[in-house]
């Protein structure tokens, strides 16, 4: 591989980018796909035509125009990046000491030790288990002295690693996969290289970059900026200017791409890792250190990444032994301590302003077309659908078009992670799943012209509002319909199979019930259980919160009512 200077990357980059990242050339041409395309996001790389990283970004060019040098770039959107560089000036105005001292150990530890923070009562036994440790355990009071880097503490254990851990420990191929996918392709650095987006702290509220011809007390160059850098860090800044661009965010890109690679192997712990990731790299801007673009430009770039990596065959038997050694440690060690991401609704409530922050929203909204491969990020945590499942849960939880960054080449921005965890959006053809011996909840307000049919010996829980109009068909396990309004339109047909609802639901179409099925009502039935246009057939079985019950079936409805002992 070819050593290029600072003096040739900037060259490189000034020379493709005066123009748009992405050339006309490249724009009629059959570019391959970004999963397919991953290894060629090089330094040596650092055109859109070149590289698929900064391809994917590309987006980025409707806000910013790269200059001949790294501090003379241009604003596109100047609203836009006004209000991105307000928002961290807002943001560093604010800050608590207490967040500023967060943002440096978020800074300077480990990222992929930072996210163990999502397994919650596993993290402390899985760093132990994993031998994974972290100097840096917390922050000075002032600025240092000298610039910090995270170290392996005096006294750790004979093979401590940092990071995830030691690929030679019990949690060995866990910490490979992390290690893997964080691997030899997953820099932010070309991408940097390429855009030339200086840092906040070095730009005016205009985005223009400003030197004051002064230098600080640390020796820095002095810039006209409102953005403020936590003082514990102002040591930790780079030197070179050229070779410290704020977008990508680096850390940004480290902290997904470490809590995606652990949410393969920790499919139980998915949307609490995915929230720690969001959490910890809200930090960076909280820091002075990077913008809304920034940050948002890293997510995006690792959940590419991370969907390339997983999808690449070289990966295959890696990916199924990290998931076994995770399985098997959570089955061997019981969750102990505060779990900081318990709450469901509260890490929603975290993630969703963050996954757009200051981008405003213009044109009219579209379907995703899902880029090749993303089904992968869901692999594990929906192992009961298929490919092209898993492909349509992404597509009817996506985000709205209309995000110019987020709606960039192959539109890796547009998947909410998140909110596909938790199943369909829309059926918007009928779905047919088959659970076997597992159970999973599908929260979504399902929306579409589709039904759902239900196979297997499993539990499905429905949770939301759901309008979906096609029907419930439960031909085997059991269906709880945990919301009034969680079995949709349409008809429901129940067939030697259990259906398991809260007192109240509500049907618009026909309740068929065949032989061999159970009926448990969740909670005391007060009034009719079930409402529907008909009811046909008698439940075979019928229970409240497991007790023996009996039901009164009238033509629209079904209620239930316990027996004495």
């Amino acid at each position: 591989m070819t050593t290029l200077t600072r003096r040739t990357l900037l060259a490189a980059t000034t020379a493709g980018l005066a123009a748009p990242l992405l050339s006309r050339a490249a724009l009629a041409s059959e570019l391959k796909a970004f999963v397919d395309d991953y290894r060629s996001n090089l330094t040596t790389n650092l055109t859109a035509d070149t590289n698929a990283a900064v391809r994917i970004l590309s987006g980025v060019q409707s806000y910013w125009q790269t200059g001949t040098a790294w501090n003379d770039g241009t604003a596109r959107n100047a609203a836009v990046l006004r209000a991105n560089i307000r928002y961290c000036e807002t943001r560093t105005a604010s800050r608590t000491d207490a967040e500023a001292a967060r943002s440096f150990i978020v800074d300077r530890r480990h990222q992929s030790y930072a996210v163990i923070d999502g397994l919650g009562p596993w993290a402390a036994v899985y760093r132990t288990t994993a031998l994974a440790v972290t100097g840096i355990t917390e922050a000075p009071a002032g600025t240092p002295a000298t610039t910090i880097s995270d170290f392996v503490p005096a006294g750790a254990p004979a093979g401590a690693t940092l990071g995830a851990g030691s690929p030679t420990s019990p949690l060995g191929q866990v910490v490979t996969l992390v290690n893997t996918v964080r691997g030899n392709w997953s820099s932010s650095n070309p991408s940097k290289l390429a855009v030339q987006y200086p840092r906040p702290w070095r730009l005016t509220t205009d985005s223009a970059v400003v030197d004051t011809g002064a230098l600080d007390e640390f020796g820095y160059p002095v810039y006209r900026s409102k953005v403020v850098v936590a003082p514990q860090l102002l040591r930790q800044r780079g030197l070179v200017p050229a070779d410290d661009g704020g977008f990508p965010s680096g850390h940004t890109n480290a902290l997904h791409l470490a809590a995606l690679a652990f949410a393969h192997a920790f499919p139980e712990r998915y949307q609490e890792l995915l929230t720690c990731a969001f959490d910890l790299a809200d930090t960076r801007i909280t820091a002075g250190m990077h913008s809304p673009l920034d940050v948002v430009s890293g997510r995006i770039l690792a959940t590419a990444l991370a969907a390339a990596i997983l999808n690449d065959p070289a990966n295959a038997q890696l990916k199924v032994a990290a998931r076994a050694q995770a399985a098997a440690f959570l089955a061997a060690n019981p969750g102990v301590g505060t779990d900081t991401f318990a709450d469901r609704h509260a890490n929603r409530r975290l993630v969703l302003p963050k996954l757009t922050y200051i981008l405003p929203r213009t044109g009219p909204d579209r379907p995703l077309t899902v880029p090749k491969g993303a089904e992968v990020l869901l692999e594990t945590r929906q192992p009961y659908l298929t490919a092209g499942q898993r492909r349509a849960v992404l597509r009817s939880t996506a985000l709205p078009a209309g995000y110019a960054l987020l709606d960039g080449p192959e539109q890796w921005g547009r998947l909410d992670l998140f909110k596909a965890a938790d199943g369909y959006g829309a059926f918007e053809t009928d779905v047919d799943v088959t659970l076997d011996g597992v159970s999973d909840a599908w929260r979504n307000d399902i929306t579409g012209r589709g039904g759902l049919t239900l196979r297997g010996t499993g539990v499905l829980t429905l949770t939301g509002a759901n309008r979906f109009r096609g029907g419930v068909r439960v031909l085997g396990g059991a269906l709880v319909a945990a919301t009034g309004h969680a079995l949709g339109g349409g008809d429901a047909e129940i067939r030697g199979a259990t259906l398991r609802t809260v007192p109240g639901g509500r049907l618009d179409g026909t309740l068929t019930i065949g032989p061999g099925s159970t009926l448990d009502v969740i909670g005391h039935p007060r009034g009719p259980v079930l409402t529907a246009k008909r009811v046909t057939g008698r439940f075979a079985t019928v229970t409240v919160d497991g007790r023996p019950a009996e039901a009164v079936h009238t033509r629209t409805g079904v209620s239930v009512r316990i027996l004495k002992p």
